[in-house]
C-alpha cells in the first residue's frame, strides 16, 4: 500500500509538473496579444453560450454521426473525472469510496456506461479517419493537411484510459473493495471474470492497474498540452469569448492596442491590421492555438473547394505555427533575427501567400461550422487591412474599385445621376425624398448600387417597387443622395475608405430620420450586402436603424393579407440559393422560402443550402476581382443548382444573382441548363399577386 501510494504521489507530482510548465508558457504566449475589451460582456450571456456549445456540443452535433461520437467523448472525460477521484483516493485507502455518492448504483453504471460509449465512438472515430484518409481522397478530405499522425495517437491514449480503468476497477471488485455492489455492469463483469485468479494475482493486478490508469491520464495531459489536441482545454475559454451572438455579420472596427483608430487624426503608433503575428489579439492567439484540425470549415469553403489555395483551417494552423515559431521572441520582448513576412510568396519566405488571403470570399461558412468558435473571417480582413493600408498590395483590379468608390460614391463608377433611371416606366410614381420625411412613410426603400445601376438588379428593385405600391406601403427612396455603403470597401481591405463612405452615409440617413425614435427609423433593402452594413455595423459609426431585407417586408404583407398571390408563378419547378449575407451572416432562411412557397412554385432544395449553402463568389469584394485559379466558384453553385432540374434558380442578393446568372449564361453555351433562367424571390411574387386581366408591366 505505501509502495503504491509513494510511486502514484511521484509520478503525479512530475507529471503535473511538466504539464504545468507548458501551461504556463502557452498562458504567457496568448496573453501577450494585443488587448481586447469587447470580450467582457454580461457573463449570463455568456454562460448560456458556453453551456450551449462545449456541455451541449451544439455545433458539433449538426454532424450527426461524428457530433454524437464527440459528445461522448466530451461526457467521458467529464463523467470519467469521478473514476480518478476514486482513484487518487484508492492510493490512501483501499476501501475509498466518494462521499455521499460513492455507492450509489447509478454512478457506476453511468461510469460503465460512458466508458463504452467512448469505445464505441473511437471505433467511429477510426473509420471516419479511414474513409477520408487524405492519402485517398486527397484535397477531398476534410482532413487534408491536419497531422493525422497525432490524432491516432490521441485515440489510443483515450483506448489506454478506458481499458486501464476496466482493470484497475474489475480488480478491485475482485478483490472485494469496489465501491459498487451493482450498476458498474463492465466492471462488475471483469471482476468476476478475474476473481478465479485468486487474490495473490488479483490483489497486485489492481496496484498496476490503479497506477497504469493514472499513468496514462498524465501522460496523456502532456500529450495533449505539446499537440493540436490543446482544444481539449482551450475550447471552453474560446467559445466563452467568441463575439456573440456570433462572429458573422459585422466586422470589428479597427482598433490599435485596444482602443479605436481614430481616422481624422489617427496616432503616431497605431496599427492598420494585422503585420506581424503579434500584432493579432489575444483572441486571434487562442483562435491559432484552439484549431482542432477537424477540417470542417475546409471542407465548406467555397475556394477550397474549387481548387484554390485557401484553406481556413491550413490559414489557421499556418499562423498557429508561425506564432509557437517566434514564441521565444515574443515572451522575451525580442526583434526575431530573420523577420519572416506575414503575407508573402514562398520565395519571400511568407507566412500567408497572397493567393490564400485574396481567395476568401468572407461568405463565413468557416465561421459557421468551426466547433470552437475561431473566428476565421475577422483574421482574414485584418491581415487585408495592412495589406492594403500599409503595404499597398492588393490585386489590381481592386485599385479600379476604390477609386470608382471614392470618385463616383458605386463600385461600378457610374454616374449619381443615373441613379433613378429604374424608375423609368413603371407606371406609377416612386417617391423620392424631398429634404422632409413625412409622418406616414414607414420605410425608406435603400436601393443600393446594385439596384441602380446593374440591369439585373435593377428588375429586383422594379419589382419590389411595385409590390410596396401594390400593399399600400408608404415608403421614400433617397435618389441621387444615396451612395455606396462602403461594404465592399471593408471587406477588401480599405477601411479608411469605408470609414469615408459610412460617415457620409450615416450622416445622411441622421438627416432624413432627424426627430424618429429609433424604433422607427425603419429601412428595407434588396441587397443583403447593404442590409448587413446598414443595421449591423453603422451602430459603429452612431448610424442605429432597423433594416428589414425586402423577403422579410414581402413575407409580412404576405402574412397580413396586403399581398396576396392569386395564380401559381408559371417558374417550374424552383430551386433557391441562399445568399451568404442574408443567410449565414443574418440568419434570414425562411422569409424567401416562405414567399417561393406562396407564389405556388415547387421548391427542390440544392444539396448544400441553408447555413451550408455554398457562396456564389461574390463576396468580400470578390465581385470585382478576376477568378483565374481553380474552378469558377458561381459555375460550381450553377451545376449544383442545375443538378435539381429546377426551370428557375431563385436569390434574394443582386451579387448573387449577377454571378449565378452569369454561370448560367456560360452553361448554356455548352448546352446545359437552356431552359432554366434566374429571377429574384420578389420576381416571382410580383407575378403571382398581379391579377389575371392585368397587363403586366415589363421588369
Amino acid at each position: 500500500m505505501l509502495v503504491r501510494l509513494i510511486l502514484g504521489l511521484l509520478i503525479t507530482v512530475a507529471g503535473l509538473a511538466f504539464a504545468a510548465r507548458r501551461a504556463a508558457w502557452l498562458a504567457k504566449l496568448i496573453r501577450s496579444g494585443q488587448p481586447d475589451e469587447k470580450r467582457s460582456d454580461v457573463m449570463a450571456v455568456r454562460a448560456k453560450t458556453h453551456l450551449a456549445e462545449v456541455f451541449g456540443q451544439r455545433k458539433l452535433l449538426k454532424w450527426s454521426v461524428p457530433g454524437l461520437a464527440h459528445l461522448f467523448t466530451f461526457w467521458g472525460f467529464v463523467i470519467l473525472g469521478s473514476v480518478y477521484v476514486e482513484a487518487y483516493g484508492a492510493l490512501f485507502d483501499h476501501d475509498f469510496h466518494i462521499p455521499l455518492i460513492g455507492h450509489w448504483a447509478v454512478l457506476g453504471f453511468l461510469q460503465d456506461f460512458i466508458a463504452v460509449a467512448v469505445l464505441v465512438s473511437l471505433a467511429v472515430f477510426a473509420v471516419i479517419r479511414i474513409r477520408q484518409a487524405p492519402e485517398r481522397k486527397e484535397r477531398a478530405s476534410r482532413f487534408f493537411g491536419s497531422h493525422t499522425g497525432g490524432a491516432w495517437l490521441i485515440l489510443f491514449m483515450i483506448f489506454n484510459v478506458i481499458w486501464t480503468m476496466f482493470l484497475f476497477r474489475g480488480a478491485s471488485a475482485a478483490v472485494g473493495v469496489f465501491p459498487y455492489e451493482s450498476g458498474a455492469w463492465v466492471s462488475l463483469g471483469v471482476g468476476e471474470l478475474l476473481e478465479p485468479l485468486g487474490t495473490s494475482v488479483t490483489e497486485p493486478l489492481e496496484t498496476v492497474g490503479l497506477l497504469l490508469h493514472i499513468g496514462v491520464m498524465l501522460a496523456f495531459l502532456s500529450i495533449v498540452l505539446y499537440s493540436k489536441h490543446l482544444h481539449i482545454f482551450l475550447a471552453p475559454v474560446n467559445v466563452t469569448a467568441k463575439r456573440l451572438p456570433d462572429a458573422l455579420g459585422p466586422l470589428l472596427p479597427m482598433e490599435s492596442g485596444g482602443k479605436p483608430i481614430d481616422f481624422e487624426d489617427p496616432g503616431e503608433d497605431d496599427t492598420f491590421g494585422r503585420g506581424k503575428i503579434e500584432d493579432f489579439t489575444w483572441k486571434g492567439m487562442l483562435d491559432f492555438a484552439t484549431c482542432t484540425e477537424c477540417g470542417r470549415c475546409q471542407s465548406q469553403c467555397p475556394a477550397w473547394n474549387t481548387g484554390k489555395p485557401l484553406s481556413p483551417k491550413l490559414l489557421i494552423m499556418d499562423l498557429r505555427d508561425h506564432l509557437f515559431e517566434k514564441a521565444p521572441y515574443i515572451l522575451d520582448g525580442k526583434e526575431a533575427p530573420e523577420e519572416r513576412p506575414l503575407v508573402g510568396t514562398k520565395e519571400d519566405f511568407g507566412v500567408i501567400d497572397p493567393d490564400v488571403l485574396w481567395s476568401c470570399t468572407t461568405c463565413g461558412a468557416c465561421v459557421e461550422q468551426c466547433p470552437v468558435d475561431i473566428e476565421h473571417v475577422d483574421h482574414v480582413v485584418d491581415m487585408r487591412r495592412y495589406q492594403v493600408m500599409i503595404e499597398s498590395a492588393f490585386p489590381s483590379e481592386l485599385g479600379v474599385l476604390f477609386k470608382n468608390l471614392e470618385t463616383k460614391g458605386n463600385p461600378w463608377g457610374q454616374n449619381n445621376s443615373d441613379r433613378l433611371a429604374w424608375t423609368k416606366d413603371l407606371g406609377f410614381e416612386v417617391p423620392i425624398f424631398d429634404g422632409e420625411l413625412a409622418d406616414d412613410v414607414e420605410y425608406v426603400y435603400w436601393v443600393g448600387c446594385a439596384g441602380a445601376f446593374d440591369d439585373n438588379a435593377r428588375k429586383t428593385v422594379r419589382a419590389t417597387a411595385e409590390l410596396l405600391h401594390l400593399a399600400g406601403v408608404k415608403y421614400t427612396i433617397l435618389g441621387t443622395d444615396e451612395s455606396c455603403t462602403g461594404d465592399p470597401a471593408r471587406r477588401s481591405g480599405n477601411e479608411f475608405l469605408f470609414q469615408m463612405l459610412a460617415q457620409q452615409t450615416v450622416e445622411t440617413l441622421n438627416a432624413v430620420f432627424e426627430g424618429r425614435e429609433p424604433g422607427t427609423r425603419k429601412i428595407v433593402t434588396t441587397c443583403p450586402h447593404c442590409l448587413n452594413t446598414l443595421g449591423r455595423e453603422y451602430p459603429q459609426l452612431d448610424g442605429h436603424y432597423e433594416v428589414l431585407h425586402h423577403t422579410q417586408l414581402l413575407n409580412r404583407l404576405v402574412r397580413a393579407g396586403k399581398l396576396t398571390p392569386v395564380k401559381p408563378v408559371d417558374a417550374g419547378p424552383v430551386t433557391y440559393h441562399d445568399p451568404c449575407y442574408l443567410g449565414r451572416h443574418n440568419k434570414v432562411y425562411e422569409p424567401p422560402r416562405e414567399l417561393v412557397g406562396a407564389t405556388g412554385a415547387t421548391l427542390s432544395e440544392m444539396p448544400r443550402h441553408a447555413d451550408r449553402s455554398l457562396c456564389c463568389g461574390a463576396g468580400g469584394a470578390r465581385m470585382w476581382m478576376e477568378e483565374q485559379i481553380g474552378k469558377r466558384i458561381n459555375l460550381e453553385r450553377v451545376d449544383e443548382a442545375l443538378g435539381t432540374d429546377a426551370e428557375t434558380i431563385v436569390t434574394g442578393c443582386p451579387f448573387c444573382r449577377v454571378m449565378l446568372n452569369d454561370g448560367l449564361v456560360q452553361r448554356q453555351s455548352e448546352k446545359r441548363g437552356e431552359n432554366v433562367t434566374v429571377r429574384d424571390v420578389s420576381q416571382l411574387l410580383l407575378e403571382s399577386v398581379r391579377e389575371r386581366d392585368r397587363t403586366a408591366t415589363e421588369i
